[in-house]
């Protein structure tokens, strides 16, 4: 169990989980807590820092939110740091394109390929008839080796002609793009759910942690619905940014 040096100022105004928080950061960001290391408890912690465990829990908690943290069930609470996840802007690229962008390496596993007919939801996404023939593609993507999405596609059949295999070495976009299709706008929520039993074991995540959940429809640029999207993803490994325009 690790624990590092904490000096916190009882006179400042800054309150003390957030002294406590800011040091624990620095420690992780300088190397002090590597990676994959365990905090002691929240109990000696608290004994060793001269805090409330209150105080404590609220520190580790924001670091938790902030992805250096992570607490595991029957393990602790372990350092991951913020170097390996992942953060995305908010524009109109796939997966692998901005892991590749990153000098990440992509690992895709197929999990379903091949045609499905088309669900209400499906249907009303790509702007065809309830059971019509859909591709249904769904994969688990790794980033460096390490969990961090479960995908969900359908497509109009005719839009993409390819394979299991060719799918598992390149991007759904790279492939899209290879057959002209040219992606013009994309209409995207994002939201939390809970994992299921199965969604946490393929995530490596409890059952019931919050997963980031988002649904994408895109369209070409002759307004052809040609991609719906269910996406799952690590929230501790995994971020949406984006800029904010005052009018």
């Amino acid at each position: 169990m690790s624990t590092v040096q904490v000096s916190v100022d009882r006179t400042s105004r800054t309150p003390l989980h957030v002294q406590l928080a800011q040091q624990l950061e620095a420690a992780i960001q300088g190397g002090d807590l590597p990676v994959g290391s365990r905090l002691s408890n929240e109990v000696d912690l608290a004994e060793a820092y001269g805090l409330s465990r209150p105080t404590v829990r609220q520190a580790i908690a924001r670091l938790v939110d902030q992805g250096l943290l992570v607490r595991k069930r029957g393990v602790g609470t372990q350092v991951v740091g913020n170097s390996g996840q992942v953060r995305r802007s908010l524009e109109l690229t796939s997966l692998y394109d901005d892991l590749s962008a990153a000098h990440r390496k992509p690992q895709t596993e197929v999990l379903r390929f091949g045609i499905a007919p088309a669900s209400p939801d499906v249907a009303a996404a790509l702007q065809c008839e309830l059971g019509d023939r859909v591709l249904r593609l769904e994969r688990l993507r790794r980033a460096d080796g390490e969990p961090l999405a479960l995908m969900r596609n359908w497509l109009p059949p005719e839009v993409l002609d390819t394979d299991p295999n060719t799918l598992a070495e390149r991007g759904l976009y790279e492939l899209l793009r290879a057959e002209g299709v040219r992606l013009k706008v994309a209409h995207q929520t994002i939201s939390a759910q809970p994992a299921t039993t199965e969604q946490a074991r393929l995530l490596m995540e409890e059952p019931g942690h919050p997963l980031l959940a988002t649904t994408r429809i895109t369209y070409d640029d002759h307004g052809r619905a040609v991609e719906f999207g269910s996406h799952l993803f690590r929230a501790s490994r995994y971020a949406f940014e984006h800029t904010l325009v005052h009018r």
